[in-house]
């Protein structure tokens, strides 16, 4: 009986223990302010907590605390999120920099021209709304994403995940825990007067910062029990430190916020409070001491988070394996567009739907459509079409049609000069650029272009251009008389007006075929008789190929350069004893490559000859000085002085070291050797060691108006040396 007992209470004394439920862990939400790079110690608060074994349930953030939450949340680890910071070029995310590659031949001539670019809108002058459009900050954070580019409500990411833009038109709070991720992002870190603000659902979107910087009654929303709270809010300046426009905003801005954050802290259970004060919301190169502060910080509240580590399983975050970034786009779908076709916006992608392509392929192709300045706001996102993706394109198409650019430069040939454009797009039809520059100062020039844009089908335009100098030119390089040793001062003045067809391939092969018509005067005082040397009309046939892939054209690190430009002049007024048709067929490459750090090697060479019984010297090649507009066969050459030696045929080639001491000044070294003669290549004389040879050294440094060049030049075949100045983009 008594076992009996025993045995019975033993029964309901383990029944009683099952019937009791285990504990249950509480819910840890993770809320992390923004604060730009002062982010960043967001990323040391979470490299401790991993160390710890702390598990996070939620993730909610704002601006720079969404973009390191969302990625979290999206799979990456601390580690892995320090490693993305550690590569990334913050500077091009302020500026918004567009690879130089993924400009066409006219986009890459607008950069490189003009100083000052300024919207023209009924008739009154505008300012940018922005430095930049955010267009490298989103495409960096689509190709981050990518992972994920299917998931369209952020509670199923591995951590349920939320963050704040601002609708800016309404003053109104938006909570992103559904959509696009990359969008989310994009939009929740848009810092007004910096980025842009970013349309998303028809709204128009900025910093979450504005009106709440710290979600923590969404991510208590959400089901944490428990938040983890990261703020990394500057506090409020001092009058004397109130210095300057920029920290007056922030100042205003900041008002609201800190208010609001004495709330929040004493909401928090673990409150973080990393010391970054003495950093600014671009403080991006200190991106290693910002993320050391915020470990400092969360080691300072050690024990509480040790208390939330389940110490018999503590978690341990698994690294985000990105498999590969390759895409296949079944079908691009674009939104409709009033002023440009379908074909035009695929022909800036360059690829077609159907095609397998890279990441870094349709990065290039939605540069090449933010490069083209017809698009305020260019968005995309992938839809799921079976195993693949459909490329959903939305395009905000600029209001501002006309634009009003300047330019200044001065070189020894040209002289001083301003440079005034206007620029307007569809003038009459779709896809149409019209452009007009008019150079005033020393010498008067235009430079007029219209050119229609036809994507991958066939392209045209018409172009006409005035050039005109007066300079002390060698008798022999301008006439007949090639035995002559003095010199005159020469009036030159060229009307040329092009009609033109042309397709571009891969956004850097140009390649096109035209007709030319050409009025040429030339004429010098000083002639005893005749001043007139021509005065003549000429018609031409011409054709061209282009390829360019040069980071910068002044100051390359990398690519390389091609053109072949032949033309054939058939018909002109000229007297008929001096006059026949005849061809000149030219080219030139040149490649540039980095060989240590901050150094690099550019090698050009290039060749020219007359075809024909006849050729006028007008039109020989004539070598000589630095830093002009290079047009009419006009080349540069180290050691002589301004277009001073000159033949129907020449083969040069240029070598230049350039050394970038630090950042935009360079100290560079040339030489430059040719063969220069009438019909060179009749005889193996172009072969032969070199007729003409010179040296320059140089200082550049790269400025808002264009290069600043200073270079001494000198030549071994000559007594003389010179000193040059150009100062701009070159006109």
């Amino acid at each position: 009986m008594y076992r009996i007992l025993v045995f019975i209470l033993l029964f309901f004394t383990c029944l009683n223990s099952f019937s009791q439920e285990t504990p249950k862990r509480p819910k840890i939400g993770l809320v992390l302010s923004g604060g730009g790079a002062k982010g960043f110690a967001h990323i040391g608060v979470l490299n401790v907590l991993e160390d710890a074994g702390v598990k996070i349930d939620y993730i909610g953030g704002t601006s720079m605390g969404a973009v390191i939450g969302g990625l979290y949340a999206m799979g990456y680890n601390a580690k892995q999120i320090d490693s993305i910071i550690d590569v990334t070029n913050f500077s091009n995310v302020l500026n918004d920099f567009i690879p130089r590659s993924s400009k066409n031949f006219y986009e890459k001539r607008n950069d490189e021209l003009y100083a000052l670019v300024l919207p023209f809108n009924k008739f009154s002058i505008g300012t940018p709304e922005a430095l930049s459009k955010g267009m490298y900050n989103f495409n960096l954070l689509s190709r981050l994403t990518l992972p994920v580019r299917h998931v369209r409500d952020f509670k199923t990411l591995p951590i349920p995940f939320l963050c704040v833009g601002t609708n800016i038109a309404l003053g109104e709070q938006v909570v992103f825990d559904k959509g696009v991720l990359a969008q989310a992002l994009t939009g929740s870190s848009s810092l007004p007067s910096v980025f842009s603000p970013v349309v998303i659902d028809n709204n128009l979107i900025v910093d979450g910062g504005v009106i709440n910087n710290y979600p923590i009654e969404e991510v208590r929303k959400m089901g944490a029990d428990i938040i983890i709270g990261v703020d990394v809010q500057s506090g409020l300046l001092k009058k004397d430190e109130l210095r300057s426009a920029s920290k007056i905003f922030f100042q205003i801005t900041n008002l609201q916020m800190i208010e609001r954050m004495k709330v929040n802290a004493n909401l928090t259970e673990v409150y973080i409070k990393p010391d970054v004060k003495n950093y600014g919301v671009v403080s991006f190169e200190k991106a290693s001491e910002i993320i050391k502060k915020g470990e400092d910080a969360t080691f300072a509240v050690y024990e509480k988070i040790d208390l939330l580590v389940d110490k018999a399983n503590p978690y341990h975050k698994p690294k985000l394996k990105v498999e590969t970034d390759s895409l296949t786009i079944v079908d691009i779908k674009v939104n409709e567009l009033v002023n440009y076709s379908r074909d035009y916006v695929i022909g800036k992608l360059n690829f077609k739907p159907g095609s397998k392509i890279s990441f870094k392929n349709l990065e290039t192709g939605i540069n090449n459509l933010n490069a083209t300045q017809n698009f305020s706001a260019v968005s995309y996102y992938f839809d799921k079409n079976g195993e693949y993706d459909d490329l959903i394109l939305t395009l905000t198409e600029s209001p501002v049609k006309t634009n009003l650019k300047f330019g200044l430069h001065y070189d020894g040939l040209y002289k001083s000069a301003i440079l005034a454009n206007v620029t307007n797009k569809k003038t009459f039809f779709k896809n149409d650029f019209l452009s007009a520059d008019l150079v005033l100062g020393d010498n008067v020039r235009y430079y007029f272009d219209y050119y229609i844009d036809n994507g991958f089908q066939l392209s045209y335009g018409f172009k006409s251009q005035l050039n005109r100098f007066n300079k002390n030119l060698p008798v022999k390089v301008i006439t007949y008389n090639k035995q002559a040793s003095n010199s005159i001062n020469v009036d030159y003045v060229d009307l040329s007006n092009q009609v033109y067809i042309q397709s571009v391939f891969a956004q850097k092969f140009l390649i096109g075929m035209g007709a030319e018509f050409e009025y040429l005067n030339i004429s010098s005082e000083t002639l005893e008789l005749n001043s007139t040397i021509t005065k003549s009309d000429y018609v031409s046939i011409f054709a061209y190929i282009k390829y360019d892939s040069y980071d910068n054209k002044y100051f390359p690190k990398k690519g390389w350069y091609f053109s072949g430009n032949p033309q054939f002049y058939m018909l002109s007024s000229e007297n008929s004893s001096k006059f026949e048709p005849f061809s000149v067929v030219s080219g030139e490459a040149g490649i540039a490559k980095t060989i240590f750090k901050n150094t690099t090697i550019k090698f050009q060479a290039e060749a020219g000859a007359s075809i024909g019984n006849k050729s006028l010297p007008y039109f020989d090649y004539m070598l000589g000085g630095y830093g002009f507009n290079n047009a009419n066969n006009f080349k540069y050459f180290y050691g002589y002085d301004y277009l001073s030696i000159s033949g129907n045929s020449y083969l040069e080639t240029t070598i230049t070291l350039d050394f970038e001491m630090f950042k935009k000044n360079h100290l560079n070294f040339s030489a430059n050797y040719a063969n220069l003669e009438d019909d060179l290549y009749d005889s193996l004389d172009w072969i032969s060691w070199p007729k003409y040879s010179g040296y320059a050294l140089g200082y550049g440094l790269e400025t808002i108006i264009g290069p600043v060049d200073v270079k001494y030049s000198w030549s071994p075949e000559t007594s003389k040396s010179y000193l040059w100045f150009t100062i701009g983009f070159i006109f």
